[in-house]
């Protein structure tokens, strides 16, 4: 066997060895980056619960951190869902990629509108049912308590509600339907009225 082709096969190792050492260092980048999604997730929902008892504290809206572009603004329950989630301040996709958000509409209106994505912080929207109660716990100000009255299914584009409804009212909306991969048009509502006690 000649000097070259000996030369040549632990060369073609040498090359071998390199391209596996560089697959296993993409594959360990690519588990590091999978695993960093899930872990800022948690993170943030613990900085954003100390962030509504800081804002519960204060009576006003504390940012969950320096750099954060929204704030809790009150947190919702259902009870017989084992349900929690802060619900932060505004309307941008940003934010709702941390929790539900409440949606800035006419205070005036009487009608609260809450949104958030329906593989996540809205997913529980799917096992509601009429008569379950939703409590509304404001940063500032009183607890409400509204009651489910009903569902409804339209298009993005055609949500509307009454500006002077008789109680006032909730809306937790989500995209719709429920399990699918990608957005479409439709968006599912849940409707509840303000108990009055």
């Amino acid at each position: 066997m000649s000097a070259i082709s000996i030369g040549r096969k632990k060369g073609g190792r040498a090359a071998t060895r390199v391209l596996l050492l560089m697959l296993c260092l993409l594959g360990l980048v690519l588990i590091a980056r999978g695993t960093i999604i899930p872990v800022k997730a948690q993170v943030a929902q613990i900085l954003l619960e100390r962030a509504f008892d800081e804002s519960r504290g204060a009576g006003r809206p504390m940012r969950p951190w320096p750099w954060a572009d929204t704030a809790p603004v009150s947190r919702i329950s259902i009870a017989r869902l084992g349900v929690k989630r802060i619900i932060l301040s505004g309307g941008s996709g940003q934010a709702m990629a941390f929790g539900p958000t409440e949606l800035p509409i006419d205070r005036d209106a009487r009608v609260t509108v809450m949104a958030a994505h329906r593989d996540t912080h809205f997913a529980f929207l799917a096992d509601a049912k009429p008569g379950d109660v939703v409590t509304v716990e404001p940063v500032a100000g009183v607890v409400r308590r509204y009651r489910i009255t009903g569902f409804q299914t339209v298009r993005w584009d055609a949500f509307a509600f009454s500006r002077n409804p008789v109680r006032p009212l909730l809306a937790l909306v989500t995209c719709y339907p429920f399990g699918a991969t990608t957005q479409g048009p439709m968006r599912f509502v849940v409707w509840a009225e303000e108990i009055r006690l």
